[in-house]
């Protein structure tokens, strides 16, 4: 399969000879090409599916190529659409009334076969770019909300998105629960059997910790051994529950390492938001959200370890 292969292309021509004619070109270019025969047909073709290309007449009855252009641009569609558009008008008045309407490039009419394929393919390359750089862009937006030892959201991303949770819980009314969790004597482990083991150990717990939550909940890396568990849309005696079946997995079997099995017991400190006042502040909701978790968390850890503290203060 060639590269144009790839490439979805809408043709709108409101005449049927021209139309077909252009299609037939467009295919043996190697686009896959659908068709439109007036604009409001093809504004209604591009809000419903993915398009690459539009190559557009500029004179059709109902709604002309200019008015296309703007209403796609209006649509702010969410991955580029390249415009060319078709006309006969001279003028460069024209022109540019036909460029700031959206058009990314224009060719006069009756279109010769190589240069409409030049500028197509100049489009192309544009649309490859984009594409490039809107991967690029959410690859970076990922390292930058990503623990890159174990997976999964760091402290950064949780100190925003915790608050936004807030915000959708107070907003709905529903119930908003954050689990503390700690690695029990976690020092022990990179002091007899080295900090690679320690990264392993904190690897193997994140996957757990990830197969006992929801879709919907999410973890973040809070530093070093800690780790902390959001579950939206769940209450204190939910959240309970969630943290002891992690409690209990950690403790049921030695964790692998590439220096053999490891006994690994984990302690956990759940608590529920409080719907505050309208006074305090989302922020403000949020860290003292984490502050009841971390201290039934040191509870636990003062009482034993190996235990889940439920607070309710």
């Amino acid at each position: 399969m060639s590269e144009t292969q790839q490439f979805r292309l809408l043709l709108v021509e409101d005449e049927p000879t021209q139309r077909k004619l252009v299609e037939r070109q467009l295919k043996r270019a190697g686009y896959a090409v659908e068709t439109a025969s007036d604009g409001e047909e093809a504004l209604a073709r591009i809000l419903g599916g993915q398009f690459q290309l539009l190559l557009t007449d500029w004179d059709m009855p109902g709604m002309d190529g200019r008015t296309l252009c703007r209403r796609v641009r209006e649509a702010n569609l969410p991955t580029y659409l390249y415009v060319l558009l078709l006309t006969s008008h001279g003028s460069t008045d024209d022109v540019v009334a036909g460029l700031d309407a959206g058009a990314d490039d224009y060719l006069r009419k009756p279109a010769n076969e190589a240069e409409l394929l030049a500028r197509l393919n100049s489009g192309r390359r544009i649309v490859q770019l984009e594409q490039s750089l809107r991967e690029a862009n959410a690859t970076i937006q990922q390292l930058s909300e990503t623990d890159p030892l174990v997976g999964t959201f760091n402290r950064r991303y949780l100190s925003t998105q915790i608050v936004r949770e807030v915000d959708r819980a107070r907003r709905y009314k529903h119930p908003l629960s954050a689990v503390m969790a700690d690695l029990d004597r976690f020092k022990r482990i990179n002091d007899e059997r080295g900090h690679q083991t320690g990264d392993e150990v904190l690897q193997h717990f994140a996957q757990l910790a990830r197969s006992t939550v929801r879709p919907s909940d999410w973890i973040a890396r809070y530093g070093g051994e800690e780790f902390v568990i959001v579950l939206p849309e769940t209450d204190l005696a939910g959240a309970a529950v969630a943290a002891e079946k992690l409690r209990a997995l950690c403790a049921e079997r030695p964790f692998p390492t590439s220096t053999g099995e490891i006994a690994v017991t984990a302690s956990f400190g759940v608590a529920e938001l409080r719907i505050e006042s309208l006074t305090q502040s989302d922020d403000a909701s949020a860290q003292a959200l984490l502050r009841r978790a971390d201290a039934a968390l040191y509870t636990s850890k003062n009482e034993g370890r190996n235990r889940v503290t439920v607070t309710s203060e």
